[in-house]
């Protein structure tokens, strides 16, 4: 397709999805359709392409190595979900690209890439009545089959993990996760807004303690993340090695702090008042419509309106939140991921202790 007549055409891979997605006027939703319709039904993987494709990643890859602040997240996921699919990096490794044959990624498309399997999604200047009949002719032509499944995701710590990478770097990064809930679990409102609190925005605990109050790092913040039968809370930071034990000590103190006594009314009120600002400005973009609705029907099997998420979370009280806090945020459940110059963790053990 001439560039002239797609603004963006692209596909992400997630740990959850793979989305192939296109931006255009909505004059070219027919063209644009053909085109995503195309590479996912009639994609030839030439023997030629695949080699070519599989040293880009290789190149990715090695970029991703040399971004300490990337590289300390793949570090974390291995640690949180030791020999389990949710820590493995997305991008494979050298040797299983090596290993990945045309038949193989032929028959992981066959077994995958099926009906049940498939959300297409259109925001924009568009009738859900003209999708369904642009629609009609490949709907027919997507492969049907079960859709696949997964192992559940183990989970048998019983004491904090820590994994150090050694790097000649000027800065430490470091990432510190917590197993939590899956998109099904009810308390994931409470969750969300224990982020926020936590360390989402410039006006959380953690940028208030650790940034503003002290200097002791660069950046802090806070993710939560939701899977289909799991989740995790990952506090991620970039800072000077030499600041790393007294961090990691006011870390652990505000996650107590957490699971002690409930945020007070006002703070509750700020943080959720944030959330819903997100949620409302996200409405704003065809993008972020898009991403919601697919996602929302892939997780869920139908559409949660942002409506209905802003009331779920305008239920959650202080003590909701706490009892989140008391869940998950454990002292035997805690993992840590660095990169740094140091060669050696022991002086970083004992500040684990929440």
């Amino acid at each position: 397709m001439p560039l002239y007549r797609a603004h963006a055409l692209q596909g992400d891979t997630t740990k959850k999805s793979t989305c192939f997605h296109a931006r255009a006027g909505y004059k070219r939703f027919a063209e644009v359709l053909d085109v995503l319709m195309d590479m996912l039904l009639e994609s030839q993987f030439a023997p030629a392409e695949l080699a070519k494709e599989r040293a880009v990643i290789k190149e990715e890859i090695a970029m991703y190595m040399d971004e300490p602040q990337h590289y300390v997240q793949e570090l974390l996921n291995a640690t949180l979900w030791p020999g389990q699919a949710l820590g493995r990096p997305i991008t494979g490794t050298t040797a299983t690209l090596d290993g990945l044959s045309r038949s193989r990624l032929l028959s992981y498309l066959q077994d995958n890439y099926v009906a049940p399997s498939t959300v297409i999604v259109a925001a924009g200047r568009l009738h859900h009545s003209q999708v369904l009949r642009a629609l009609e002719p490949y709907l027919k032509r997507v492969p049907g089959g079960a859709r696949p499944c997964h192992p559940p995701a183990r989970a048998n710590q019983v004491a904090p993990r820590l994994r150090l990478f050694s790097k000649d770097t000027e800065q430490a990064q470091m990432a510190l996760g917590l197993r939590t809930c899956s998109r099904h679990d009810p308390r994931r409102f409470a969750l969300r807004l224990l982020n926020t609190i936590l360390g989402e925005n410039m006006s959380s605990r953690l940028f208030q303690v650790l940034r503003e109050d002290r200097g002791l790092v660069y950046s802090v913040y806070s993710t939560p993340s939701f899977f289909s039968d799991t989740g995790d809370l990952v506090i991620s930071a970039g800072l000077d090695t030499d600041n790393l034990p007294k961090v990691l000590r006011l870390i652990s103190t505000e996650l107590r702090r957490l699971r002690e006594a409930p945020p007070h009314a006002s703070e509750l009120r700020r943080a959720r008042d944030y959330v819903l600002g997100q949620i409302d400005l996200g409405q704003e973009s065809t993008d972020s419509q898009m991403n919601w609705m697919g996602e929302q029907l892939l997780g869920y099997g139908r559409i949660y309106t942002a409506a209905e998420a802003k009331r779920r979370l305008a239920k959650v009280t202080p003590a909701q939140v706490r009892a989140v806090a008391v869940d998950f945020l454990r002292p035997e459940h805690v993992n840590l991921a660095l990169v740094s110059p140091l060669k050696s963790d022991r002086r970083l053990a004992a500040c684990l202790r929440l």
